[in-house]
């Protein structure tokens, strides 16, 4: 059965997030410095309603019981901001799963950054910020934030076969990016294109002509590392990539 990804984002909420004190606290299961974006400090939280066949994370978002402790924003704002001072980052991220699940934690966490000379890379599949505009609204609160959204393949029929989600799913990917453009927040839609014909490459590039021909000279192109807990995973759910990066 597909996966309705609104529906388990409910569900996988319940388990990644709790209230206390009035505050919403996030699981996350680790903290670390990496070269991306030219060097940056990522908080990797715990939780996805999507299961892509091809995450490197898929350990903890299948088992978000098992993994992760909870933190509050200010936690985690603390750690990646003393990960960034040591190395001399500029920039802070939430990865490792889908941050926009927990809204209250996020948002909280954004007011911290606002407050220094950092910039947030806000890394999304977009779905959440597509099924409701309100959300893209609220993040156009913050100067220096800028969004990735992670689209999963380059067509519905793609994006249900790597997601394991329902095709219509793919058009929230899309209505994200819109979204965030007509509140005026900064992004950019990277693709994942190692499963991707030429043909289905030619489609999407279209549907963003549609919204935005601005976002073809943005697009970023992202491909499947292969990673040994990765290509496992592969080989579990019998596919292939036509383009990968090799360790």
């Amino acid at each position: 059965m597909l996966i309705d990804p609104l529906r388990l984002s409910e569900d996988i909420g319940k388990i990644v997030c709790k209230i206390a004190d009035d505050v919403e606290l996030r699981k996350y299961f680790r903290f670390r410095g990496g070269r991306w974006y030219g060097g940056i400090a990522t908080a990797d939280c715990v939780g996805c309603y999507l299961k892509c066949v091809f995450c490197w994370s898929h350990l903890t978002r299948d088992n978000p019981h098992k993994h992760g402790d909870f933190y509050t924003p200010q936690q985690v704002f603390s750690r990646i901001v003393k990960i960034a001072e040591k190395r001399g980052y500029n920039m802070l991220r939430v990865s490792g799963g889908e941050p926009t699940i927990s809204r209250d934690h996020l948002l909280q966490l954004l007011e911290l950054v606002e407050q220094t000379r950092y910039t947030f890379i806000l890394e999304t599949n977009g779905i959440l910020i597509g099924a409701d505009k309100k959300y893209a609204q609220e993040l156009s609160k913050y100067s220096n934030l800028h969004v990735r959204v992670s689209i999963k393949g380059c067509t519905p029929e793609e994006f249900s076969r790597l997601t394991g989600a329902k095709p219509d799913g793919f058009y929230l990917q899309l209505n994200s990016l819109r979204n965030l453009l007509n509140t005026g927040v900064s992004c950019h839609p990277a693709v994942m294109l190692s499963f991707s014909s030429k043909e289905s490459i030619l489609k999407l590039v279209d549907k963003l002509k549609e919204i935005d021909n601005k976002l073809t000279s943005r697009l970023e192109e992202e491909y499947v590392i292969l990673y040994p807990h990765v290509v496992k995973l592969l080989k579990k759910n019998r596919i292939w990539p036509l383009r990968a990066i090799t360790l």
